[in-house]
């Protein structure tokens, strides 16, 4: 995945911070510039069949409130995980995996295979990402975001997180919150994507659990 630099959680939890210790709280911090706007963008968490929950620490960073949407890439799978995004925001948006339809309450099967939500100055495309083949390729990901016409494609499926700029679009994959498929892939650790949407720029702050250590990537993008 492209980045441009990786630190603790509890350092460059947002602009102008590099420097300081983040806390909890932080997340929500970064709301505080004029007109910056808070994004949520996660998915992939298979909630109970693999995994048992979201990590602790995500859910300590995540406070709720403080986001202003979410986009959530599928395969919510039950609607627990559900509400528990909506307890973060209520503006939460969410498009069907491949595994939504096998949840016991079937809440999500009328979730669109895609949706475009349009946020400050960018228009966010949404997908889970099966319905691109090959998965996870580039390629077959920026057409579909041509398809879409879409500044920014959120897309899962392949359980690793990536943020690269692609035909001056950028390509976000948030991965999977829980790393469910780690027993699979072991480099496939737990992570979600925090967007700040400020006037023309979309920074992406990458969250990325390793052990017991969350680390953080940014990865910076603007409109042409």
């Amino acid at each position: 995945p492209e980045s441009s630099g990786r630190t603790a959680a509890g350092r460059a939890a947002g602009p102008a911070r590099d420097s300081r210790r983040a806390e909890r709280a932080d997340v929500g911090e970064r709301t505080q510039a004029p007109r910056m706007v808070l994004v949520l963008c996660i998915g992939d968490t298979h909630i109970p069949h693999r995994v048992a929950d979201l990590p602790p620490k995500f859910r300590s960073l995540l406070v709720p409130g403080k986001i202003q949407h979410v986009l959530c890439t599928g395969d919510v799978c039950v609607k627990e995980t559900y509400d528990y995004l909506r307890s973060l925001c209520a503006d939460v948006h969410a498009v069907r995996g491949n595994y939504d339809d096998a949840g016991p309450d079937g809440f999500a099967r009328q979730w669109p295979d895609s949706k475009v939500v349009t946020i400050g100055d960018f228009k966010f495309g949404l997908v889970h990402g099966h319905q691109v083949v090959p998965h996870g390729d580039v390629n077959a990901l920026a057409a579909a975001q041509r398809a879409m016409n879409v500044d920014v494609l959120v897309a899962g499926q392949s359980k690793r997180w990536g943020a690269r700029k692609v035909e001056d679009r950028l390509i976000v994959n948030p991965g999977s919150a829980t790393g469910a498929f780690r027993d699979e892939d072991p480099e496939a650790y737990p992570s979600f994507v925090l967007v700040d949407v400020d006037g023309p720029r979309a920074t992406c702050y990458v969250y990325e659990l390793r052990g017991e250590e969350v680390n953080v990537d940014k990865v910076e993008y603007s409109k042409a």
